[in-house]
């Protein structure tokens, strides 16, 4: 069933008070075809978030699960990623308009703006997050090819900035032009790294991930969500994504467009993040890695790598989000957003989520946020689907004038869901997604 866009002529979305970015792409502007949407998700997926995730399943040098059981939740969670996606980008892909729009459906144009910021605020932090790694891995280039005279993480941390902010301002092509390339190049470093891990520690995977009798209970079903949680921001806002999409694809081949590149990123970077922590007992991919290979010329390889993929990362998931979310609030120009998500993301203090000590509390971060965003996620599929069934008046939903300022049953639904997810952090997301699509449909 596809969506009905219908245009009231006395009212023009093109002169509606709001930024250009955030008005419908019209289809004869969507650039981004399938190969590069599916490069998108493959860059995306090889970064190293997703590798430190991974690792947090080892404590103390210890699998808290075995290498069945962390295979077996990250399909489970693979699988739900892919369905909420392949549901939430409807709106996106048929309208050409962006998720801060899409929150308007059930928040209302004020609600809408206060809401994105549950969006947001994780981006930025990813972001800062996956810069600082990039920063670590830089410098350790650096370092090497200057033969140890140079050794300055903050240096590098500024230069990932600007590059990557460079980047974002030439826009969505930019960032898929950047994507598509690299993505090839960091799946081949990755794949690398992973056979030799197999290779040449295979007995010791083999006593301390795989010979693991880990937990079927809470703990196995806590990094399902954990898993999840590390996609729930970016599947949240899959209009912003869709809607640079080419048009006349099917709602089965944008799926597969999800499935098939989530499920071979994310998969080999979880297990390969795990390997890494039950070789060295080091939860810090970077310096894992370092301490790992101990060779230069493999330091510089696995290094250029890490750089590589973080800005793959932060291009598609967070920079632009958050950008469109701060387009919204204030009414700024894309350029000046751009940098202000750039620059509170340095102040976001990612060089403490980097250390060896937080990849639980990285864990504990992306539970936390999952809160509020399983909830969210839940509530506008059923917003779309059951309240609306697909139907979209475009031109009614750019009319501030026609649209309620806060629609309150969202915000106590999200406050409903949120609570219920608190009982059980662990299982944060997979709560407060069923309790909030339900609060909201009552």
């Amino acid at each position: 069933m596809q969506s009905t866009l219908t245009q009231n002529k006395p009212f023009s979305i093109d002169d509606a008070p709001i930024a250009d970015d955030l008005k419908p792409i019209s289809n004869d502007q969507r650039t981004v075809g399938a190969f590069a949407y599916m490069s998108m998700w493959l860059g995306d997926g090889f970064n190293i978030g997703n590798i430190t995730l991974g690792s947090s399943l080892v404590v103390a040098g210890t699998a808290t699960m075995s290498l069945f059981q962390t295979l077996t939740a990250a399909a489970i969670a693979i699988f739900i990623i892919s369905v909420i996606f392949a549901l939430n980008d409807r709106f996106g892909y048929l309208t050409g308009s962006p998720y801060v729009m899409q929150l308007r459906l059930s928040f209302g144009t004020t609600g809408a703006k206060w809401a994105s910021l549950l969006r947001g605020v994780p981006a930025i932090v990813w972001f800062g997050f996956q810069s600082w790694t990039g920063a670590l891995a830089l410098n350790q280039i650096v370092r090497i090819l200057s033969n140890g005279s140079f050794n300055n993480t903050a240096i590098c941390f500024v230069i990932m900035q600007i590059g990557q902010i460079l980047i974002a301002l030439k826009g969505f092509k930019s960032i898929k032009i950047v994507t598509s390339i690299i993505s090839i190049i960091v799946m081949v470093a990755l794949f690398s790294v992973f056979i030799l891990l197999v290779t040449q520690h295979g007995a010791v995977i083999q006593s301390k991930l795989v010979d693991v009798h880990g937990s079927w209970g809470l703990t196995f079903f806590s990094f399902i969500v954990a898993f999840l949680g590390n996609y729930t921001a970016i599947f949240e806002s899959a209009a912003d994504y869709s809607r640079e999409l080419r048009p006349n694809l099917s709602n089965k081949y944008r799926g597969l467009l999800y499935f098939l590149p989530i499920t071979i990123a994310y998969g080999i970077t979880i297990v390969t993040g795990a390997m890494l922590a039950a070789v060295t007992g080091i939860s810090s991919p970077v310096n894992a890695m370092s301490t790992l290979f101990n060779n230069n010329v493999i330091t510089l390889f696995v290094s250029g790598f890490i750089v590589l993929g973080v800005i793959t990362t932060n291009s598609v998931a967070n920079i632009m989000p958050p950008t469109y979310i701060l387009t919204s609030l204030f009414k700024l120009p894309q350029k000046w957003a751009i940098a202000i998500v750039g620059l509170l993301a340095a102040c976001s203090f990612p060089w403490l989520l980097v250390q060896d000590s937080s990849s639980a509390g990285l864990a504990l971060f992306i539970r936390s946020y999952s809160i509020f965003l399983g909830p969210m996620t839940g509530i506008i599929l059923v917003e779309y689907y059951l309240e609306r069934r697909q139907y979209i008046n475009l031109s009614s939903l750019y009319n501030e004038q026609k649209q309620q300022s806060i629609k309150w049953n969202a915000p106590i639904a999200l406050l409903i869901g949120a609570a219920a997810a608190l009982i059980q952090v662990d299982l944060s997301w997979l709560v407060g997604f069923a309790a909030g699509g339900l609060a909201t449909s009552s």
